[in-house]
């Protein structure tokens, strides 16, 4: 009579047997664990039966070979449960968990749905067979159940058997293929493309940019709900059951796609620099920089610290990135080399960019703060280059940061270079009008930015003001000192009685030439422009100011002398209002009349 364990174990290989594939079609038809959980359980009895009376008993080769049929079946069952949910991660589930604050800027509400993610977890949360709940947090890390709970009950019973009879390898293997493609099938979802280094390099800046918003959304996502879950979910079903089975799992599963996913920002890290490449730089590091204690957290093994180092890696890159383009954008404001000049004095181009630019390097300025730690290179006080502005920033430093230092040193060299340019227009008070334009330019885009206010100060600010009124001032004795000198009684007076002793010749000559001068201004700086509403109003004031008394007063003192004689309408051209009104012409940009707006006699 059979003892009573070879009868068990008799009856544990019957079993097993009737379920090998390679003899039996019905065996290959069929799924274990698609049935019922009855004979699910008969047939991990069986196995559990076959494994411990071969640990009691020597090895025989039949209950060796059965063995090696029972793991086959179990591999089987363990990847037909895998493929069952291979499916992408539902795109609720794909929202990422710190939507809120970052949903202005990527505006995910219109790609996803802004609650949907909390929708979907509440309705797990209240349909879970377990008696935890559907996820956990960790910071903003938030984990989903990737595969029913069931299921992975069941994964976890094939493992235990698998690793238990020395399968660990062929385990992980099939998890690993199987996990891989869901992750991957996820990744695509994402917009997270399948590009090499050279590939990403090899694109256009404008579809860089998109691409980096993207990236930027895939990453919160990946780092903190699809990893995160793919990580748990391999604690699940291999925790515990040696040698780090789980570690080793998610490691085989994750590592290329979280390769996939890095080398996009690796990519962009080590790209050539150029200033607009700077502010999409930024949100990548602002990004990355962000999701690093989440990237600690899901990457914590030993086994995974490669994934941990990249990171760190390429955000030490990204930053070192953004501090060698704002030098190098300094180096392209000082070196920017057009020649022509702008027409009608306005707001030159450079003058727009720089500072459009600069006040966006306002809007990163907690980034830009931690990152910008050296002084600009400026040049050395009274040096003898002429080619660099000569600045001593020594009396900004106490009051401002580095960052701010390079900010003001930046406008430094944007005059700098505009002053260079202004030589090249031929009148001289187009040359001041052209510098009050654009230095006035710069104290609005500072004052209008109450970022860059801050960091540039008032004292800077209060020098640029002065600098912009000073070339106005300039302007005005450029161009009126001239045609005032018309309007003086010296040189009118002959020898003789005072009170008839005005030369009437030399008075004509003095219309004559202040009729000249005034539509020769007139004609010419009709066509300067001041974009600036108010500045322009403030000049005309000024202009009129000046010039309107001086002509009333020579008028009134002289006008009976012409009248008296021939034709006096040859030499007082025009009244006082006449005047008035033609200023109203100055800096508008266009021509005007030839002659000068009259009015109806």
């Amino acid at each position: 009579m059979e003892p009573p364990e070879s009868a068990t174990a008799f009856a544990a290989e019957k079993v097993i047997l009737r379920w090998d594939s390679t003899a039996s079609e019905d065996a290959r038809d069929k799924m274990i664990f698609s049935g019922d959980r009855l004979e699910i359980d008969v047939y991990l009895d069986a196995v559990d039966e076959l494994q411990k009376s071969m640990s009691s008993t020597a090895l025989s080769d039949s209950s060796s070979s059965t063995l090696q049929i029972a793991m086959a079946r179990l591999e089987d069952e363990f990847r037909n449960i895998l493929l069952s949910h291979t499916s992408p991660i539902e795109a609720e589930s794909l929202t990422e968990s710190t939507h809120s604050e970052f949903s202005q800027e990527f505006e995910l509400k219109e790609e996803i749905g802004e609650s949907s993610f909390d929708k979907q977890f509440e309705h797990q949360e209240s349909n879970s067979s377990t008696t935890s709940s559907c996820y956990k947090s960790s910071s903003s890390i938030r984990e989903v159940d990737l595969i029913p709970n069931d299921a992975v009950y069941d994964l976890r019973c094939i493992a235990e058997r698998m690793i238990g009879a020395g399968y660990l390898r062929e385990c992980i293997q099939v998890y690993a293929s199987v996990r891989k493609s869901a992750v991957d099938a996820s990744l695509k979802k994402l917009n997270v493309e399948k590009l090499s280094i050279g590939d990403i390099q090899r694109l256009e800046w404008e579809t860089l940019e998109t691409k980096i918003r993207r990236w930027i959304r895939a990453a919160r996502i990946c780092i903190r709900v699809l990893f995160a879950s793919e990580r748990r979910l391999c604690e699940q079903v291999f925790e515990g059951l040696g040698n780090s089975a789980d570690d080793a799992c998610f490691m085989e599963t994750i590592k290329g796609p979280a390769i996939q996913l890095f080398n996009f920002a690796e990519a962009i890290s080590i790209s050539k620099r150029s200033p607009e490449k700077l502010f999409k730089i930024l949100d990548l590091h602002d990004a990355l920089s962000d999701l690093l204690p989440d990237i600690e957290c899901v990457f914590e093994s030993k086994s995974s610290e490669s994934i941990r180092t990249q990171a760190f890696e390429i955000l030490s890159r990204l930053a070192e990135a953004a501090r060698g383009i704002l030098s190098e954008f300094e180096s392209a404001v000082l070196r920017e080399p057009s020649r022509v000049p702008v027409p009608g004095g306005t707001i030159h181009p450079l003058t727009r960019y720089v500072m459009n630019y600069i006040s966006l390097i306002s809007d990163y300025k907690q980034t830009l703060i931690e990152l910008i730690v050296s002084k600009p290179s400026t040049g050395p006080r009274y040096s003898n280059d002429p080619s660099v502005p000569d600045m001593d920033l020594s009396e900004y430093e106490g009051q401002a940061s580095t960052l701010a230092l390079h900010l003001i040193w930046i406008i430094v060299i944007l005059q700098f270079n505009l002053d260079g340019k202004s030589k090249h227009y031929k009148d001289a008070s187009l040359v001041h009008l052209f510098m009050m334009n654009n230095v006035h330019y710069i104290v609005q885009k500072i004052k209008g930015s109450p970022e860059l206010r801050e960091m540039i100060g008032d004292n800077y600010l209060r020098k640029l003001t002065g600098k912009f009124r000073f070339s106005a001032t300039n302007y005005q004795r450029a161009t009126w000192v001239r045609v005032l000198h018309c309007l003086r009684d010296e040189g009118l007076h002959v020898s003789g009685s005072f009170s008839s002793g005005v030369s009437k010749s030399a008075l004509r000559d003095r219309f004559k030439n202040f009729n000249a001068m005034f539509e020769e201004v007139h004609r010419t700086q009709a066509t300067w422009l001041i974009p600036d509403t108010q500045l322009r109003e403030e000049l005309r004031i000024s202009i009129s100011e000046k010039l309107i008394p001086a002509y009333r007063s020579f008028l009134g003192r002289f006008r009976s002398h012409i009248e008296s004689g021939r034709h006096p309408e040859n030499y007082i051209k025009y009244s006082v209002e006449d005047l008035e009104n033609s200023v109203l012409d100055f800096f508008e940009g266009y021509a005007v009349s030839q002659h000068l707006r009259k009015r109806s006699q």
